[in-house]
């Protein structure tokens, strides 16, 4: 059986659980989002893999990017990303990817982007099950109107994620 290695690190916003699996980052995620099992079981079963808790470069890389990003040193990041999940889901990663920092976007924006205008349900459905928070920016989307929706982080968690990007970006 293949394994997913993980560790854990404590952000200023709350605890999150890294995997990494084949020398990629398959999981950057909020250790008690409500859907940890759902985010869990699609990973094990999409790589045929299960967790050990150890340490590899990879995650030593992913911490150090993510700890030097809380501490408003790092916009963007090096680490290699391994996106487990279905085509679909993977195109609307993808587009998160492009996001700038800094910047926020709608549901509606991401199928637009996707030209796919009448797919937002499956678009916000594709963000919710972003298993790699802050690297593949879920926080910047935003309601229609402009207003924090939800957030596998809480939307505590992500005002403070879009605080970091809005005074780094001005500096």
């Amino acid at each position: 059986m293949n394994t997913i290695s993980i560790q854990y690190i404590n952000t200023p916003v709350g605890e999150m659980i890294l995997g990494a699996y084949d020398n990629k980052l398959c999981m950057l995620d909020w250790r008690y989002r409500k859907n940890r099992t759902t985010v869990d079981n699609r990973l094990q079963k999409g790589l045929s893999a299960t967790y050990v808790e150890e340490e590899t470069p990879v995650l030593t890389l992913a911490k150090e990017e993510v700890e030097a990003y809380f501490k408003g040193l790092r916009k963007t990041f090096d680490v290699p990303l391994l996106m487990v999940g279905t085509e679909f889901q993977k195109s609307v990663w993808q587009a998160l990817l492009k996001l700038p920092f800094g910047t926020t976007a709608s549901y509606l924006d991401l199928a637009k982007g996707l030209n796919n205008e009448t797919a937002v349900r499956a678009v916000a459905s594709a963000v919710g099950a972003n298993a790699i928070s802050v690297l593949i920016p879920c926080h910047r989307i935003m309601g229609s109107d402009g207003s924090l929706t939800g957030y596998a982080g809480g939307l505590d968690a992500k005002k403070e994620l879009l605080e970091i990007e809005n005074n780094l970006f001005t500096i």
